[in-house]
């Protein structure tokens, strides 16, 4: 009787070690067979949709949202947002200042500037697309070519001329096509050279701006290392202790107020 037992002890374990090693398998093989039923499912589910014009939408609903998407990227680019964060950004770190004032505060107050100096132009485009489009009066292609003027007159009086020239001779031309123009008329130029254009143009002021903001707390920078190097003190940073006089600077002359006037006058004198 011991040896019977002895002898039926091993069959078990091995049954269920041969269970543990088919499981595994069993479970890899409804992994890979289960999302090709799914998708030959979907695909017979598409293919029927489309044929009743449930995919069809389906696609223009996709491509709506992706519009929505890009679409608050895409404004920016066509106002003063560029030139104004720049500006901005430049004189935080001209100050010597990496995370203070914050990313997310900049680019608010930029976008808040930039809503100022647009408010003119929104105004326009509202006028003349917007509120007959909302009335049905218009088509929405016409909407966006008239929606598109008054942002367009407002590039046009920004671009730099030899940059917008210096785009359109590296543009791609079709083989057989006429030569482009030496000098684009910006009132009539495609969106396509036009927008990088101007934000080329926004972003070549703004560093120059950026440089006339740069120069006095270069001299404070300046002046303190000077005064630590004559007074033997060479292990101290000059950043750490020229920070506090340029943050007195920078609120004696009444900084922000000044910065934000210059930047809106800019653009009100064309």
């Amino acid at each position: 009787m011991v040896d019977r037992l002895q002898s039926t002890r091993p069959v078990q374990p091995r049954r269920r070690g041969l269970s543990a090693r088919v499981r595994p398998f069993v479970g890899a093989l409804g992994l890979a067979v289960l999302p090709g039923a799914v998708m030959a499912q979907g695909l017979s589910d598409l293919a029927a949709g489309a044929a009743s014009g449930v995919g069809q939408n389906a696609v223009i609903l996709v491509l709506g949202l992706t519009l929505l998407s890009l679409a608050p990227g895409i404004a920016i680019m066509v106002t003063c947002f560029p030139f104004i964060v720049t500006v901005l950004s430049i004189m935080r770190q001209a100050i010597g200042l990496q995370q203070s004032p914050p990313n997310m505060l900049i680019v608010s107050l930029a976008i808040f500037l930039s809503w100022y100096v647009m408010d003119p132009v929104l105004r326009d485009a509202w006028t003349a697309a917007g509120a007959p489009l909302q009335r049905g009066e218009i088509t929405l292609d016409t909407a966006f070519e008239r929606g598109i003027e008054p942002f367009r007159r407002f590039m046009s009086d920004r671009i730099d001329p030899d940059t917008m020239a210096a785009l359109a001779e590296v543009a791609p031309q079709p083989e057989g096509a006429p030569p482009l123009p030496e000098a684009f008329d910006p009132q009539v130029a495609p969106l396509s050279l036009l927008v990088p254009s101007f934000m080329l143009t926004e972003i070549q002021r703004a560093f120059a701006i950026g440089f006339l903001v740069s120069l006095p707390f270069l001299i404070i920078d300046l002046v303190v290392s000077a005064i630590l190097m004559s007074m033997g003190m060479m292990m101290v940073p000059p950043t750490v202790v020229a920070l506090p006089f340029k943050l007195a600077f920078f609120v004696a002359v009444d900084g922000w107020s000044l910065i934000a006037a210059a930047l809106v006058r800019g653009y009100q004198g064309g």
